[in-house]
């Protein structure tokens, strides 16, 4: 979720700490602001903090766009947090399983192997198919192997463009 300064007039909002709601697993800051990862038992919180000095009052920034309803879920379950409360089980459908985080995982690996350079063969004997990937170029073409390693690079570049927005989204 986006926290940024809170427009003036705003007298009621609050300055956030995150080291104050509890263990922090990252704490970056960069020029785009600071991003955060809270620890919650019952699921972590992602923040970027933009333009706001220490202490200063934030708000939260909540764009009208196909994200809108996880931001807002997001959102509350922050800011019951901030209350103190429990913030409340992720929805049904964000924690990856076993299986997702895996085809994930396989899929950022083909495709740092395609963006420095790596052929669809190089790729397919790096993930054990050695054997498919010394077939003469005829049955390259029409092995199974082959076709997974397609899959996987092409549906890697989808989520590197914007899809990866989807993985967040409420299923």
């Amino acid at each position: 979720m986006v926290l940024a300064a809170a427009p003036d007039g705003f007298l009621r909002a609050k300055p956030v700490d995150p080291a104050a709601l509890g263990p922090l697993l990252a704490d970056l800051s960069g020029p785009n602001g600071r991003h955060v990862i809270l620890a919650d038992a019952e699921g972590e919180h992602r923040l970027w903090i933009r333009d706001a000095a220490p202490g200063q009052p934030l708000g939260a920034f909540v764009p009208l766009d196909p994200d809108f309803e996880t931001r807002i879920t997001s959102l509350l379950r922050f800011y019951r947090r901030l209350l103190g409360r429990r913030s409340g089980a992720q929805p049904r459908g964000w924690p990856l399983t076993a299986q997702r985080r895996d085809r994930l995982e396989r899929m950022l690996r083909a495709l740092d192997m395609r963006l420095a350079g790596a052929s669809h063969r190089e790729i397919a004997a790096a993930f054990g198919h050695d054997k498919a990937a010394r077939l003469p170029a005829t049955q390259w073409k029409v092995c199974s192997a082959r076709s997974a390693v397609v899959r996987l690079v092409r549906d890697a570049e989808r989520k590197m463009n914007r899809d990866y927005l989807k993985l967040l989204r409420i299923r």
